[in-house]
């Protein structure tokens, strides 16, 4: 009797969204195959937020959807989703971070700065998180700013079959700058292509000085592949470099689609063949014609599962996907 009476105690898993990240946990909900949790975000007249879940979470396994980016509203929004979390008694408190905003701010490159990233996963941890789930990281050690389990995910798991039914004949791959180079070496290898880089030098952010491309692009299908597009500039300016060089065609897979200022009428009015995003960040496909969507939804919806099941994720990560 007491076997089957705490059987029926076993935590359950519950997803819940922000605001800032509703549509993708929706989607998120439905490969899962569970309904999205009800929680109302009241905000007061001032901007101050107050969230309150509207069911028991007493003892379950609390998932929080939400992307920081337009990062301030967002990332108080998700802390205080966290704290309400703990405080009602949740047995686990997951943030599930398809972008990690802050993450640009990594190191101290130079006197009297920040480290961003390293603050955000402090204010996290102090909310109460106790696992974060996030996505293509700007720089991959920020996993190690956490004394928590952090599951990172890998966006080539979309962007391979996509790339795939291109059927691309002189396929090669670009970084926009150096700091890309190692997140597209591993996709390159994969296909058994080359891959070029284009060195930038900044002034200052968004503000680029010059740019010059190492490697040959003659008659290439290029692939520009990152993980941030923020106004668009580096990677308008990467694109036009690389046609000038003779590529036959340039195309962009950039994992989270910040778009900021003028980054949709720059990608409109830009060479690009297409900008092919993730919806770890909701956008207006309105603005543009060459954008295109692919949803990761399935990889978070694998990912939380295991996570409640304490599986592993490793299925989800390019490596294991190899060909031979």
């Amino acid at each position: 009797m007491f076997g089957r009476y705490f059987s029926a105690m076993q935590p359950s898993a519950k997803i819940f969204s922000g605001t800032g990240s509703q549509q993708l946990a929706e989607q998120i909900c439905k490969r899962y195959g569970c309904q999205l949790g009800k929680v109302n975000i009241q905000k007061f007249s001032d901007g101050e937020i107050c969230p309150i879940f509207l069911e028991s979470v007493r003892g379950d396994y609390v998932f929080l959807v939400q992307s920081t980016h337009s990062p301030t509203d967002n990332l108080m929004e998700l802390l205080l989703m966290i704290d309400a979390a703990r405080r009602a008694s949740a047995y686990k408190v997951i943030a599930v971070i398809p972008y990690y905003g802050y993450a640009r701010q990594d190191r101290k490159d130079k006197p009297r700065v920040a480290i961003g990233s390293k603050l955000v996963a402090n204010m996290l941890v102090a909310a109460g998180a106790d696992r974060i789930i996030t996505m293509d990281l700007h720089a991959p050690q920020i996993q190690g700013y956490f004394d928590i389990p952090v599951d990172h995910l890998d966006s080539s798991a979309v962007f391979i079959p996509y790339i795939q039914n291109l059927k691309l004949e002189n396929l090669t791959f670009a970084a926009p700058d150096v700091g890309a180079a190692n997140r597209i070496r591993e996709i390159a290898s994969y296909f058994e292509a080359e891959m070029v880089i284009c060195d930038k030098h900044r002034k200052r952010a968004n503000e680029i000085a010059s740019m010059m491309v190492i490697g040959d692009v003659e008659n290439k299908d290029i692939v520009l592949i990152d993980d941030i597009c923020d106004t668009g500039g580096t990677l308008v300016k990467s694109a036009a470099l690389l046609r000038e060089k003779g590529a036959r065609s340039v195309r962009a897979l950039i994992t989270h689609p910040v778009l900021s200022g003028n980054a949709y009428e720059n990608i409109e009015n830009s060479i690009l063949e297409e900008l092919v995003v993730c919806d770890t960040i909701p956008i207006d496909k309105k603005l543009t014609t060459k954008i295109k969507v692919l949803t990761v939804s399935e990889l978070f919806a694998i990912a939380i599962r295991n996570a409640y099941e304490n599986k592993s994720i490793t299925s989800l990560f390019i490596h294991s996907q190899r060909k031979g």
